[in-house]
């Protein structure tokens, strides 16, 4: 699946991300039911119309991240997006910041003398 950047040069989303959002859209979906709502009960809560909620289950990427953010408030689920790309989580951004490869080394310089 493509999807535009605002520049208009395409992105391409590899299929495990695509099969992640299906997945999320299913998780999603299992816990509206749960719940007991259905569609129009969701599509009211949110704001959103029952198309966009049907969307969102169906983990399509061109739904916009508010939508999704929407149905998880209304579920409850929202408190776990403090873990979604947290930096203290982000082993290979810390292993890069942490790299001494790209840091600048600094030379003491020695004292000179003025005794000629």
């Amino acid at each position: 699946m493509r999807v535009m950047a605002r520049t208009n040069a395409p992105v391409s989303i590899d299929s495990p991300a695509v099969a992640q959002a299906a997945a999320l859209g299913a998780r999603l979906r299992v816990a509206r039911q749960r719940r007991r709502l259905r569609l129009e009960d969701m599509a009211d809560k949110t704001g959103l119309s029952r198309s966009t909620i049907e969307a969102v289950e169906r983990g399509a990427l061109s739904t916009s991240f508010g939508a999704y953010l929407a149905v998880l408030t209304v579920l409850g689920l929202s408190r776990e997006l403090d873990l979604l790309a947290d930096p203290g989580l982000d082993r290979d951004g810390l292993a890069l910041s942490l790299s001494v490869g790209d840091k600048r080394v600094r030379v003491s310089r020695k004292a000179v003398g003025n005794d000629f």
